[in-house]
């Protein structure tokens, strides 16, 4: 059976959120991502450690967190803990930062900098030293096996990155198989300049979706996500690049509302999940035999201003209707 988790989104206050995750696990979800946005005035970590005593088999972890308003140690710290509240259940994920460093009045961390905090994290975690920036950190009381430390990319370069210095991906590019085959080409390509085995790597897919009746879920890619910025270049422009491989041309410029119906609909389905549980159930099913994907994050539809909902459809559709299907179908 594919391995499915869902984003849920800091939105209500910590035990709310902590009651909602563990609803997850009894509706079937294999993990939980949950975002790390210190401007909602709720944090992260505190919400993971507590839904981690809520549940017993969720894995759990940051989707996703950042090296900008974090240090590595803080970091490695942080993940080592989680992972004796949760032993085998914690996941670590990084990405340059949007939203959060963004409030924070901070640019985005460089690639090569996220380089070296993975590597940094990964060696703290390991009971190791750790170069960075001309200290030596070292961290006691490490947890076995450690947290693993996923980069979350979407761009061809951070897939790379990726490929080179991390755990394994969670990986932005959609499900058309001419996508995912060339991203997959470019983490390996990255493990392979680091003398790593591409095989050995975590892979999550992240899957866009709006479980709805397919006029309203299909709309999506004609939306805004905020003014200046399409749905399709959130969160990450490099949609754009991917549904292009798809052999969708979709101007980095265009204007989301001059996508036709026609258009959009083809966008939907080479991106994700739109459309109603049970078609959202059978995409599933197609991704895994066109693609072989074993594990994926579903990663709900949404605008700036509707961000933190939290994904009560997402949930119901799943425990419902589309968990049941994927068990059926082994």
């Amino acid at each position: 059976m594919i391995a499915v988790d869902i984003r849920v989104p800091v939105g209500r206050p910590v035990p709310e959120v902590v009651d909602f995750v563990a609803g997850c696990e009894r509706a079937g979800f294999h993990g939980v991502g949950i975002h790390d946005h210190h401007h909602s005035g709720r944090d992260v970590y505190v919400t993971l450690a507590l839904a981690a005593a809520a549940t017993a088999r969720l894995v759990l972890y940051p989707a996703t967190t950042n090296p900008v308003t974090r240090h590595p140690l803080v970091l490695a710290a942080t993940a080592n803990a989680l992972t004796e509240v949760a032993p085998g259940r914690v996941l670590l994920t990084l990405a340059p930062g949007f939203l959060s460093v963004e409030r924070a009045g901070e640019p985005r961390a460089r690639r090569a900098y996220l380089g070296e905090v993975v590597t940094a994290v990964r060696r703290l975690l390991a009971g190791q030293v750790a170069a960075f920036e001309g200290h030596e950190l070292r961290m006691n009381n490490t947890t076995t096996p450690p947290a693993r430390v996923l980069v979350l990319a979407s761009g061809p370069r951070m897939l790379e990155l990726a490929g080179e210095v991390a755990d394994g991906v969670l990986m932005l590019a959609g499900l058309d198989p001419q996508a995912v085959a060339v991203a997959r080409s470019h983490v390996a390509a990255g493990a392979r300049r680091a003398g790593r085995d591409p095989a050995a790597l975590e892979e999550i897919l992240i899957v866009p979706t709006a479980v709805a009746p397919f006029e309203e879920a299909q709309a999506w890619p004609r939306r805004w996500f905020r003014p200046g910025r399409p749905f399709l270049a959130y969160p990450s422009p490099a949609n754009l690049h991917w549904l292009r491989v798809a052999g969708l041309d979709v101007p980095e410029d265009h204007r989301p509302e001059d996508l036709t119906p026609a258009l959009a609909a083809r966008v939907c389905d080479a991106l994700g999940l739109f459309g109603p549980a049970e078609h959202c159930a059978e995409r599933l099913l197609r991704a895994r035999a066109e693609t072989g994907a074993e594990h994926v994050f579903l990663f709900p539809a949404h605008t700036e201003a509707t961000g933190y909902d939290l994904p009560v459809a997402e949930v119901a559709a799943f425990r419902d209707v589309i968990g049941p299907r994927l068990a059926a179908a082994g």
